[in-house]
């Protein structure tokens, strides 16, 4: 049997941790940058770079052969393109560009692809009826993969927010006790780094036609909660600001959902590390900073 080559489009905060672990399995990863220092960053843990631009139209033959494909890629708002370019272009860009179709295709989507607003419970089968731009763009290129010929072993995970070390957001304001600038009402669906790894690693391998999965914990939480539980493990007190009605933050808030992960578990048989918010952030901000 012959190796496995794996390409990792979009090698950020989730893309590196699963290139890591396809490295630690002994399979050859590949991974696309823009950046010349990150390709040297690349190259040194073990993984070929591959200087490209999803944004753009992907040259011939500029795509190596590989087994395995994760589009993971993430929206920097301060970037040149939109997010159509970004999600929908790029993902279409990709397809184009592979040489052979994969036995494997995992793309990243969003639970931001639901536009429920009353807390009620989501899974693959809800209706996907998102306003927010994102949203909408994360479903187009869900329908990219899902027609694509070169998608057909494809596997959509539709992600709850992600969290992990270096990941907890507004700590730095906590720490400072400034108020948070926060929705406090609706709930928030999450997903430990690490465990978000182990689904990608759980994914079928050269599946008849491609399936979709929420990705989440499965334990919803209260955004109020969650915040004050980052306080409560820090000793600290927390306070709320109002929230600018005009700002990307408030569109988020606006959404509220329990998003269910029994179909990941059930099919993937994932064991999660962290099957609640609570079990994450004791990890990451005591029994981490106490090492």
């Amino acid at each position: 049997m012959g190796s496995t080559n794996c390409l990792v489009v979009g090698c950020g905060y989730l893309g590196r941790r699963v290139a890591q672990a396809w490295l630690e399995e002994g399979f050859s990863v590949w991974a696309t940058t823009r950046s010349n220092a990150r390709a040297e960053e690349f190259a040194a843990d073990g993984i070929e770079p591959v200087i490209l631009d999803v944004a753009e139209p992907v040259a011939p033959g500029r795509l190596p052969k590989v087994d395995r494909v994760l589009f993971a890629v993430g929206f920097d708002r301060s970037g040149p393109y939109t997010q159509d370019q970004v999600y929908v272009a790029g993902i279409r860009h990709l397809l184009a560009g592979l040489v052979v179709s994969p036995r494997q295709f995992i793309y990243i989507s969003s639970t931001g692809v639901y536009g429920q607003t009353d807390g009620e419970w989501v899974d693959e089968t809800s209706p996907t009826e998102s306003t927010r731009p994102g949203g909408k763009c994360c479903l187009a290129a869900e329908a990219s993969v899902l027609s694509h010929p070169r998608a057909r072993h494809g596997v959509i995970l539709r992600l709850a927010g992600i969290y992990g070390p270096e990941r907890v957001p507004y700590l730095h304001k906590l720490r400072a006790g400034e108020p948070l600038p926060v929705a406090t009402e609706g709930f928030l669906n999450l997903i430990h780094v690490d465990d978000a790894v182990r689904v990608v690693q759980a994914c079928p391998i050269q599946i008849e036609c491609p399936q979709v999965f929420t990705v989440s914990d499965g334990h919803p939480v209260r955004r109020k909660d969650y915040y004050d539980e980052i306080g409560r493990l820090l000793g600290l007190q927390v306070s709320y600001a109002p929230v600018n009605p005009d700002s990307p933050r408030a569109a988020r808030s606006l959404g509220s959902k329990r998003v269910s992960n029994a179909r990941m578990l059930e099919q993937l048989r994932v064991q999660l590390e962290y099957p609640s918010y609570q079990h994450g952030l004791k990890q990451i901000l005591v029994v981490s900073d106490s090492d």
